[in-house]
């Protein structure tokens, strides 16, 4: 795993479920499971969506099964719920950034948590936002 993960990190979907889905990337299943384990973190509504459809869909877990997982994660992490705050804040990252809409909810939760780090392969590597929020992809050599 990356040494410059350090801090309360917001840990966006694909981590999640590189870690609970087992894939033909063995490296990045051991390197996400490292992650959920050991740092802290934080996430939102959406990323919890996310997972939560990928897991029906491509994991097919049943119903009571990601009941239990949604209830471990409010037990376990901060979760962050969507609000104007936040909503405004990403249509201006959008502006300013070109991040599709749905990064930039991501962003703007990250922001709003005050994490010092967003676990993400979907956005630029190394990309500080507004000089707090640094973008790390965990996955890279």
């Amino acid at each position: 795993m990356s040494a410059d993960i350090e801090g309360l990190c917001f840990v966006d979907t694909n981590i999640w479920l590189y870690a609970f889905i087992a894939t033909q990337d063995v490296r990045k299943h051991v390197i996400a499971k490292e992650i959920i384990e050991t740092q802290q973190i934080i996430l939102s509504v959406q990323v919890l969506n996310e997972i939560s459809v990928n897991l029906l869909k491509k994991a097919h877990m049943e119903e009571a099964r990601l009941r239990a997982l949604l209830q471990s994660f409010y037990r376990r992490y901060a979760i962050i719920s969507l609000d104007e705050h936040i909503l405004l804040d990403a249509s201006l990252l959008r502006s300013q950034y070109s991040f599709s809409f749905w990064d930039s909810l991501i962003v703007a939760s990250a922001r709003y948590s005050s994490a010092d780090c967003l676990l993400t392969e979907d956005l630029q590597h190394g990309l500080v936002i507004e000089g707090t929020l640094r973008v790390i992809n965990p996955f890279l050599p």
